[in-house]
């Protein structure tokens, strides 16, 4: 049963779409299992990128089947216009499966979601203003609309006005906004339910079964383990498991069923909205990973926040994932660094932490410890070896794989398909 997790081991934006795509030629399936369209990836193949929000990146590959599971939350209009723009540029949608479980992200969530962000002002979180995190809200709290409840109207609308019963008082005496008709989310909701039956699949069946025909299947996580909504850096995370657990509950599938878990990691760190960030950096070595980097978010067009290398991050990461091995991206961004800072430890309260603090407020006062490693200045992106790296970009490697716990097995050289070193074979 070779049942791969594919994660962020940092803040998300990772290049995690880059590595899936790299395996989607050996998998027969890739699962999206948490998250929604707040996440992100860029996959280049040839001379054309492609942006991807909500589907899993394996979509780019003709032998592979996508598949969204139930722990992802949907809104219908951003996966048709997907799919739709998908299908311009000649790329065959035809063999996605989406869970009938997997909850729909209404017009209401995505207003809600808004409006409270803008209520806390200084406070906010930053999220994406997508809907996501009311989403699961209403899922947690059993007033969720799912994709199967799009095929009962009846059933659709008792869920609807049930929602709204106590939205609508928050919106209008809280917020001092008009009351959304669930009349009008109804006729809206049901204009998607024939666009998506052709795609509406018991996944849970397919991929167990799958696994049990000796299948390759992937499953994709969003985000990044530092966002998980259990062990990130709460409450500036997102609303779900992107850790390697929420596989198993996002998808169905049983824990003994997982063989490996590849953990993604920048040659540096990124992260984007508010919270803490240890190695953050605010001079022109900030602003030259950004740019050399393309450190913009794929879905929401922020720039992100860019720092060194965080090695506490990535040890706390092979902990919570169990992860068997690191993809090490976006190598190539540091050519051209004479020394190459690298946090080791933090400083907090004049004491030395080798581990990441479980306490918020220790985490918000953590001072990075570096230690400075030499950089290179030759072109890495034509490397096809590890041998063909630069001494100093391996030792750069070595180091970075002694201090985060797992192996690397594959390091990123590039953004192209291609620019990929591979050094243990992930399958």
């Amino acid at each position: 049963m070779p049942a791969l997790v594919l994660l962020g081991a940092q803040w998300g934006d990772e290049g995690k779409g880059k590595a899936t795509d790299l395996l989607g030629g050996s998998v027969d399936y890739v699962v999206r299992y948490q998250g929604g369209n707040n996440a992100g990836h860029t996959v280049v193949v040839g001379d054309q990128k492609y942006a991807l929000h909500l589907l899993p990146s394996g979509i780019l590959t003709p032998e592979c089947t996508p598949v969204i599971g139930n722990g992802v939350v949907v809104d219908p209009s951003v996966l048709l216009s997907e799919l739709s723009g998908l299908n311009e540029r000649g790329v065959d949608t035809s063999k996605l499966l989406l869970s009938g479980n997997a909850h729909i992200i209404t017009p209401y969530h995505v207003t809600v979601d808004k409006v409270t962000e803008r209520f806390l002002g200084k406070r906010k979180i930053g999220t994406t203003g997508r809907g996501i995190g009311p989403t699961y809200a209403d899922k947690i709290n059993r007033v969720g609309i799912r994709v199967q409840d799009l095929y009962d109207e009846s059933i659709l609308t008792q869920k609807v006005e049930a929602a709204l019963d106590a939205k609508n008082q928050i919106l209008t005496k809280l917020f001092n906004r008009r009351a959304i008709s669930a009349d009008q989310v109804v006729e809206e909701l049901l204009g998607y339910a024939e666009q998506l039956r052709p795609y509406v699949a018991d996944t849970v069946l397919v991929l167990n079964q799958a696994l049990e025909d000796d299948k390759v299947v992937l499953f994709e996580g969003g985000q990044g383990t530092l966002l998980d909504i259990d062990h990130g850096t709460y409450p500036f995370v997102t609303s779900s498991n992107p850790t390697a657990g929420g596989a198993c509950t996002g998808a169905g599938v049983g824990p003994t069923k997982i063989s490996r878990v590849i953990g993604i990691l920048k040659a540096y760190t990124t992260r984007v909205g508010a919270g803490p960030f240890p190695t953050e950096l605010f001079d022109e070595d900030g602003a030259a990973l950004r740019r050399i980097g393309g450190e913009r978010g794929v879905t929401t067009g922020r720039d992100r926040r860019c720092g060194w290398f965080d090695a506490v991050i990535a040890r706390y990461a092979t902990r919570v994932n169990g992860l068997t091995d690191f993809f090490l991206t976006k190598l190539d961004v540091l050519t051209g660094w004479e020394e190459i800072p690298v946090c080791v430890a933090y400083e907090i309260d004049g004491k030395r932490v080798e581990e990441l603090p479980y306490s918020q407020s220790d985490f918000h006062h953590a001072k990075p410890i570096y230690e400075t490693l030499p950089g290179w200045s030759e072109d890495i992106t034509k490397a096809k070896t590890f041998a063909d790296l630069p001494k100093n970009a391996q030792d750069y490697v070595k180091a970075l794989e002694e201090m985060s716990g797992a192996p690397i097995s594959a390091i990123g050289v590039g953004p192209g398909r291609d620019e990929t070193i591979e050094i243990n074979s992930f399958i």
